[in-house]
């Protein structure tokens, strides 16, 4: 099995790659800048967003993991590697991270997200995407940001189920090891948490909180809990407690 990963060198792909590395599998990861092989990694020159080197890293590839993402530009980023794909010809499957939510939470990055997962299933190669919630590390710095506030906001409504990424890069590794299955369950962490809970938990002491409502169609998406992972959800097995301990 011949793997491209894009978005490698992120945090999710620093889990992912040890666990793909293993016998019969040549492990290739699509880097913006020039870095030297390892014993169990290959790095080829590209750039998504840009459609550079795109051709020359899946040459002899049969399996993407396409991992990578950034503030904006993911449908962009999707939509040549879904035009490299069908270019390539050889590719027999494609595996896509996304977010919970991509279909209905109406915010750019979520929509962004949205139109990355139809260019993927638009390519003409048989895919399988995975949506999942907040990982730990992000939920933990925009709570960091949060918390240098002399007043901490509450938004009413606002909750995250955080998913600890080692728990995603298992399941990721296992999408791509199996068959193409389209849009599979959603993963998220154990439990739900309301945001201003995830802040407190950071803190060194107490501060005083601020109710903030939250308002227009973002608002009321979010306070019906489009963001949160549906009953038929798979979940992580690391809490957020667990996550703050370990740090």
């Amino acid at each position: 099995m011949n793997i491209l990963v894009t978005g490698g060198t992120g945090t999710l792909g620093r889990h992912v790659l040890p666990r793909l590395a293993g016998p019969g599998r040549e492990v290739r990861v699509l880097t913006r800048r020039d870095r030297p092989d390892t014993a169990e990694v290959a790095y080829r020159v590209g750039d998504l967003v840009a459609g550079t080197g795109l051709d020359g890293a899946l040459d002899d590839v049969d399996t993407v993991l396409h991992l990578a993402g950034g503030a904006k530009g993911d449908d962009t980023a999707a939509r040549h590697l879904a035009a490299a794909l069908a270019r390539a010809g050889g590719v027999r499957h494609v595996v896509m991270v996304s977010v919970i939510g991509a279909a209905t939470m109406p915010l750019g990055w979520f929509r962004a997200k949205r139109d990355a997962e139809r260019a993927i299933a638009d390519s003409g190669v048989p895919w399988t995407v995975l949506r999942v919630a907040q990982f730990h590390d992000l939920v933990r710095d925009v709570a960091g940001r949060v918390g240098k506030l002399p007043v901490l906001p509450a938004p009413g409504g606002l909750r995250f189920e955080p998913v600890d990424a080692r728990d995603v890069a298992d399941r990721l590794v296992a999408l791509v090891l199996a068959e193409p299955a389209g849009l599979v369950p959603d993963l998220a962490g154990p439990r739900a948490y309301a945001f201003a809970d995830l802040v407190r938990s950071t803190l060194e002491r107490r501060r005083p909180t601020l109710p903030v409502p939250l308002a227009g169609k973002v608002g009321r998406a979010y306070r019906n809990g489009e963001n949160l992972a549906g009953a038929d959800a798979l979940r992580g097995t690391r809490t957020w407690e667990d996550f703050l301990a370990g740090r």
